[in-house]
């Protein structure tokens, strides 16, 4: 065996935590599972992402604001500036409700939230404002989570305790 080879071979394979029996949290993005008992940072996490989200928003309210002032150095017209303020306030309250509704209940599969999607993009403003105030309670998408993992662990737990052990093991019912 050449040096190259020896190089490349593991000297043991990584020792793996065992992965508990049971239904698994489902992670959310910048909190992982801490939200299941809010440890790890979680408070932390809600706030800093808070923070972050309204500066973010009020960032994107400057920028559109010399947007529409530049519109207004161009001299296009007040049909044209007056349109461009209710297409962002239209898509951004729509935006808003679209991403609070989704923190509470999982979108139908026949859903046309990929038909929203540009228009989410166009009032990212809303969906800002919607994650600001989300992270001011708890986790965006922390309460739909969690009643579906309670779920899943009360379901899980039933199965569980339902079982006897080994059907094979049992007696036979007498006949009457």
């Amino acid at each position: 065996m050449s040096d190259d080879q020896r190089d490349q071979t593991p000297a043991e394979p990584a020792a793996q935590a065992p992965v508990p029996a049971g239904p698994q949290p489902e992670p959310i993005r910048f909190f992982g599972t801490t939200w299941v008992n809010h440890d790890g940072g979680y408070a932390l996490r809600r706030v800093a992402l808070a923070v972050g989200s309204l500066t973010t928003a009020v960032a994107a309210a400057v920028l559109l604001r010399l947007s529409y002032e530049g519109l207004e150095i161009g001299n296009v017209g007040p049909f044209l500036s007056i349109s461009v303020v209710v297409l962002f306030a239209i898509a951004s309250s729509i935006a808003f409700v679209k991403t609070w509704g989704s923190y509470s209940s999982r979108p139908a599969p026949s859903s046309d939230e990929a038909a929203l999607k540009g228009l989410k993009t166009i009032g990212f403003i809303g969906s800002l404002i919607a994650y600001f105030l989300r992270c001011l309670g708890e986790a965006p998408g922390e309460k739909l989570r969690r009643s579906e993992y309670e779920q899943a662990r009360a379901e899980y737990a039933r199965r569980r305790s339902t079982r006897t052990g080994n059907p094979a093991g049992r007696r036979p019912k007498r006949k009457k």
